[in-house]
């Protein structure tokens, strides 16, 4: 389903290094934009990438142990709030997106909400909510076969209609809980590692959700990452997954955002590792679990704000450094075109 080629290309590497180490600066004094500049021409397979119509998607689902409220200190409604908030313009990614410059698209993936036709969201809903995995999975395999498909086709229309670059951001009450799961999953490390405060659990909450996902945890014993989003993912996450690898497929730059969508990814990495390759790491969340999975995938994001909102706000205000990564690597002077002297 999501055949993902290597970026690999010794040839295009050299000719992209000694481009980027020919303009007019000391080797290296760009730092971290120069690295980006050279991971997206990679991506692009060009000398001269461009960042063209950047989007941040939002996906939004609903989790069945919400209800309860014995995992999130808000309750489930506020997942559809919040999306409703999305469509009116009111929240951060909102006013994020419209000060850089990016399209926002809302994706309904499973929110325990119907709302009304015509709404400026896209409606690609499988359910009204997953099911509450203390009790069985959240959903079935062929369920989340489904999710992981539609997930690539939002992606793919999105790219259809020029988009080469792509921010990944979520909403879901009770999705840092599924997120830690699959972060114990596919790394191997303790619940208790992995749980955080979520939307602001204190202590005596916090030790509550690690004792609940930990029951849940031993419950089950996924035996693929695709049993394994059925068990414990969200229908947003699983979309999330879906739409990583399919724009790896499509040589999109993709922007990975915080805990979740980050946990979506390590589960599109145990299905088809070339996906690392296209991924941009936007920042390091607040939530405590995110610096682990990063350390996990080896790799190091471009800020550190203090975030732990979502909604992919934390690749919103990425984009403009790969814009400016592009931007100096297509316009900055070489020192033979400035006649300015090089070292010796």
């Amino acid at each position: 389903m999501f055949d993902i080629a290597t970026t690999s290309n010794p040839e295009l590497e050299t000719s992209l290094r000694k481009k980027i180490d020919l303009k007019t600066k000391p080797i290296g004094s760009l730092g971290v934009l120069e690295d980006l500049a050279f991971k997206i021409g990679c991506i692009q397979n060009t000398e001269s990438p461009k960042i063209e119509h950047p989007t941040i998607t939002v996906f939004a689902g609903d989790h069945g142990i919400a209800a309860k409220g014995e995992v999130n200190p808000f309750p489930q409604e506020v997942t559809s709030q919040m999306v409703y908030n999305f469509m009116n313009g009111g929240a951060a990614i909102n006013v994020f997106s419209k000060t850089n410059g990016l399209d926002l698209k809302i994706i309904d993936s499973g929110v325990n909400h119907t709302f009304p036709k015509g709404s400026n969201i896209v409606n690609a809903k499988m359910a009204l909510g997953t099911k509450n995995y203390q009790n069985e999975p959240a959903m079935s395999l062929e369920l989340c076969e489904s999710a992981l498909k539609k997930g690539g086709d939002v992606v793919k229309e999105i790219h259809d209609k020029g988009c080469n670059t792509i921010g990944f951001g979520e909403m879901g009450i009770g999705n840092t809980s599924s997120a830690s799961l699959l972060m114990s999953y596919f790394t191997g490390k303790s619940i208790a590692s992995c749980v955080g405060s979520g939307t602001g659990l204190d202590k005596g909450g916090i030790d509550m959700k690690t004792r609940i996902l930990s029951e849940v945890h031993d419950k089950y014993d996924p035996k693929t990452p695709l049993e394994a989003l059925a068990t414990f993912g969200g229908f947003e996450i699983v979309m999330l997954c879906g739409a990583i690898l399919k724009a790896a497929t499509l040589k999109m730059c993709v922007i990975i955002d915080g805990f979740i969508v980050t946990s979506a990814l390590l589960a599109a990495k145990a299905i088809n590792k070339n996906v690392m390759d296209y991924c941009v790491f936007a920042h390091n969340s607040n939530e405590q679990g995110h610096i682990k999975m990063l350390d996990f995938l080896d790799t190091k994001p471009l800020l550190s704000l203090g975030l732990r909102l979502g909604e992919g706000t934390g690749a919103a205000l990425a984009i403009p450094l790969l814009r400016a990564s592009v931007d100096f690597l297509n316009d900055m002077a070489s020192f033979e075109s400035a006649g300015v002297s090089s070292e010796t």
